[in-house]
């Protein structure tokens, strides 16, 4: 089992919502703003903007575009930024947390 794999898919939530809480995007456009940070498979955006739309932490709204079919933009709702809120303390305390055991663990060699 690849490690990496396993924190992408715990972290990818948290990455979408804070890019979309930036500013509505499109999936295309969500993909390439994630993977500035961390690389992840487009195919794996798509059933994770599903899920955050139908927990109503999200919104949709199609626009025109210049470049063929309208686009699907994602807009985070009040509950998702509420959401956001919790899981970056959440994630907070988690980093500090694993990051506190780690020096722990490496200052007893």
């Amino acid at each position: 089992m690849n490690v990496s794999i396993q924190f992408k898919k715990g972290v990818l939530e948290l990455c979408v919502l804070v890019l979309i809480q930036r500013k509505d995007q499109y999936g295309y456009e969500l993909a390439q703003s994630v993977s500035k940070y961390i690389d992840v498979a487009e195919g794996a955006l798509y059933p994770l903007l599903r899920r955050l739309v139908n927990d109503s932490y999200c919104t949709t709204y199609l626009q025109e575009s210049s470049e063929g079919p309208p686009r699907k933009y994602y807009r985070i709702t009040t509950l998702g930024k509420s959401y956001l809120t919790d899981m970056i303390s959440e994630w907070q305390d988690f980093v500090q947390n694993v990051s506190n055991l780690i020096e722990e663990g490496t200052n007893h060699e």
